[in-house]
């Protein structure tokens, strides 16, 4: 079914559409009430229509959509799918990371404080997200100075009697592992805990003097003066938050600067009519994106994830399809969301200071990635004078061998294209043909050798798998000349013309086919600083597969080298105690439960582990 048969079929129901190029891409995402009058407006002949409209239609090639019951639901269902295609002509997040949250894990008897990466229907509290880790690790570690709150992951529960551990000793937890703490006294500190991480300090400070004032009185001096600590410290946290707001209410202020595709969206935190912290997020759009539509796409991607929605946000210009925003904004949050555009008055002032630092971050941001790219040009118009290429070089791929005396020989294989490192081209190889002594040369031969035959068997049709049909620009390869040599002896071999250098590790020499003397470049100098980032992660992905199996036979070789332990009575013993561990720590009427082994076995097993 064509286009135009599609258009004349559409239903009057509410829904999702979704725009695709010639390629099957998703290139745009949009909710409408009536899709029919909605997706039919794209197409209409008129000049009125805004440049991204008419920009859009140009790209268009089919059309998808589906119906949902209300506008509500298509809203909802828009933004996911914003998110799982990221289409070209939508308002999106620019970072395609997950942004941390600080959780307390209030469903436990005696909760803990920490930073994750994704907010879950687990009972906690979260707040967030946060764009900058560092700051969520100085909070927690400030936190920390005040609330002596567990931070290990066992599973306590009230009048557990357990040794306690160092942070005890030196007042960094109540220690209820030993059961010194009551479940309500314990219960308190996280109330007090919550109102520091929602901002409400100036409810927070009374609530504290009383309870060291009681201490005090009871003649317990060293809780007293923690609770002195918690106030002073609070006191001067308090000092640094800003009164905006005559009246103790709840506000976010969101203000955007841009600078043609690229957004900076800002976001002041108002709480008991303080300002108490602020967020970045970059978005993407397009360069004819509208105003309204930019805070529309920002405010669904933003408040389906933050931990907390307050009762008025205030934007600068109305947000296109204000009401059902209001809806959706208020079902979140369980009651009544008010979104505002001031006109005047201290409110409108503080919007323009969002802005104004929403331009300050921008305008840093472009500064930075500008010189991103200068440095990146510099580094590749190195690389190209180097090895002598007719033009920089797009993809490199880097080799590194992994090995411990000669056991469990591994090699890496790393991709870095357009400017980053391309994860999904990463491969890794184990090493057959070298085993017992180290041979980096022998490993590194056979490695090389896998990798681009695989790749001429891809390109020649004999393979149908493109794993390895793409090939490189530039080879780089871990090690001194030796290796060097054995690389360019295989590309001889396969006849390839891609040119091949070295990297030494100790002085950051760079050897070349056919010179003799390495060359050595300043070590601040823009290529030799891409160099070693790609050398240093093809060090990383080797290491980590080394490690990865050499935990695999530490883990297996214990239960493997017992006469009559075959994997189906290894799998047995595993799910019956969990551990190596605690089959060792097992007698031998425990060992005798396990299905499958016998008195006999058991005490095999028991004497040899006792013995290893």
């Amino acid at each position: 079914m064509d286009l135009q048969d599609k258009l004349a079929l559409l239903p009057t129901d509410p829904g999702v559409y979704l725009m695709l190029n010639e390629a099957g891409e998703v290139i745009y995402v949009g909710k409408a009430v009536n899709l029919r009058n909605r997706v039919r407006s794209y197409f209409q002949k008129s000049s009125t229509q805004p440049i991204k409209v008419q920009a859009l239609v140009e790209h268009i090639a089919d059309l998808e959509y589906i119906v949902t019951d209300s506008e509500m639901e298509a809203l909802i269902l828009e933004n996911n799918l914003i998110k799982k295609h990221s289409p070209r002509y939508n308002v999106r997040l620019k970072d395609d990371k997950t942004y941390p949250y600080i959780k307390v894990t209030v469903q436990e008897t005696f909760p803990r404080v920490l930073m994750v990466r994704k907010r879950l229907p687990d009972g906690a509290r979260y707040f967030g997200p946060y764009t900058d880790v560092t700051v969520v690790k100085k909070t927690l570690a400030f936190l920390r100075t005040l609330f002596p709150v567990r931070s290990c992951n066992k599973a306590i529960e009230e009048g557990a009697q357990e040794r306690p551990c160092l942070n005890y000793h030196i007042g960094r937890c109540l220690a209820p592992c030993a059961g010194l703490v009551s479940k309500e006294e314990y219960g308190t500190m996280i109330s007090e805990v919550l109102l520091f991480l929602e901002g409400r300090i100036d409810r927070l400070i009374p609530q504290l003097t009383k309870e060291m004032h009681q201490a005090s009185e009871r003649l317990e001096y060293e809780k007293a003066a923690r609770f002195r600590n918690q106030i002073r410290g609070l006191q001067s946290l308090a000092e640094k938050q800003k009164i905006v707001a005559e009246h103790a209410e709840d506000q976010d202020y969101v203000g955007y600067a841009r600078h043609g595709e690229l957004v900076c969206a800002q976001v002041f935190f108002v709480r008991s009519g303080k300002l108490i912290g602020r967020e970045h997020f970059l978005l993407e759009c397009s360069a004819d994106e509208e105003e309204g539509e930019i805070l529309r796409g920002f405010l669904q991607q933003y408040y389906e994830e933050a931990s907390y929605i307050p009762r008025e946000i205030f934007t600068p210009v109305a947000v296109d399809q204000a009401a059902v925003m209001e809806d959706w904004l208020g079902n979140l949050r369980g009651s009544r969301v008010y979104l505002r555009r001031p006109q005047r008055g201290a409110k409108k002032h503080l919007l323009d200071l969002v802005i104004k630092n929403a331009q300050i971050v921008l305008d840093e941001t472009r500064s930075r990635g500008s010189f991103k790219q200068r440095a990146l040009e510099r580094a590749l118009q190195d690389l190209q004078e180097l090895v002598q290429l007719p033009e920089p070089p797009n993809r490199i791929e880097a080799f590194d061998i992994s090995n411990l005396q000669g056991s469990n020989v591994v090699a890496s294989l790393v991709v870095w294209e357009n400017g980053d490192f391309k994860s999904s081209d990463y491969r890794r190889f184990r090493i057959r043909g070298v085993e017992g002594a180290p041979n980096d040369y022998a490993a590194m031969r056979e490695a090389v050798g896998r990798r681009f035959r695989r790749g001429l068997q891809e390109q020649s049709g004999e393979s149908l798998e493109q794993k390895f049909a793409a090939f490189p620009d530039l080879v780089l390869i871990d090690g001194g000349k030796g290796q060097l040599g054995v690389a360019l002896e295989v590309r001889q071999e396969l006849d390839l013309i891609i040119p091949f250098l070295s990297l030494a590790e100790k002085r950051e020499e760079i050897y070349l086919e056919g010179q003799s003397q390495p060359v050595v470049w300043p070590l601040d100098s823009p290529g030799l600083l891409l160099l070693r980032r790609i050398r240093d992660e093809a060090h990383r992905f080797a290491l980590t597969y080394h490690r990865n199996l050499r935990g695999k036979a530490t883990r297996g070789s214990v239960l493997d080298a017992i006469p009559g332990v075959g994997p189906k009575r290894k799998k047995e013993l595993i799910r019956h105690f969990g551990t190596i561990k605690k089959i060792r720590a097992a007698t031998l009427d425990e060992l005798s439960e396990v299905t499958g082994i016998s008195a006999k076995l058991a005490a095999e097993i028991y004497q040899h582990l006792q013995q290893s």
